[in-house]
């Protein structure tokens, strides 16, 4: 089973830069594919991005090239730097976490089984 709490997030100007963490534990950490997802107001779950055990990195695309998700396994922690914030990229952020997710439904928020509490993310114009 895995623990996820996210932090970071917070009030920023568009053109802002962000970058949030997610700490993870109670499981082998390298075992598991960590990805975040975010939520606006009247909106489903959306992917964001997603890093595989192997490092391998994945974006929607409206966040590629802004958005860079990195992991730390000793320290158990994946972060998501943003930069270039813009307004429609107000949300809840999510961490979420499965050592059993295959390539295909990385994207899918019904392929993890740990999340996060969230962290809100408002961008202003």
């Amino acid at each position: 089973q895995m623990h996820l709490i996210e932090s970071g997030g917070g009030l920023q100007e568009t053109g802002d830069s962000l970058r949030l963490s997610c700490a993870a534990s109670g499981d082998t950490f390298r075992r598991y594919a960590v990805a975040w997802f975010r939520q606006a107001p009247g909106k489903e779950r959306e992917f964001v991005s997603a890093i595989r055990q192997s490092g391998h990195t994945y974006y929607a695309d409206s966040v590629k090239g802004r958005f860079t998700i990195s992991r730390d396994n000793v320290k158990t922690m994946v972060y998501l730097q943003m930069n270039s914030l813009l307004p429609e990229n107000t949300a809840v952020y999510y961490c979420a976490a499965s050592n059993t997710v295959i390539l295909s439904s990385l994207r899918s928020h019904q392929s993890y089984a740990y999340w996060g509490q969230g962290t809100q993310v408002t961008v202003s114009t």
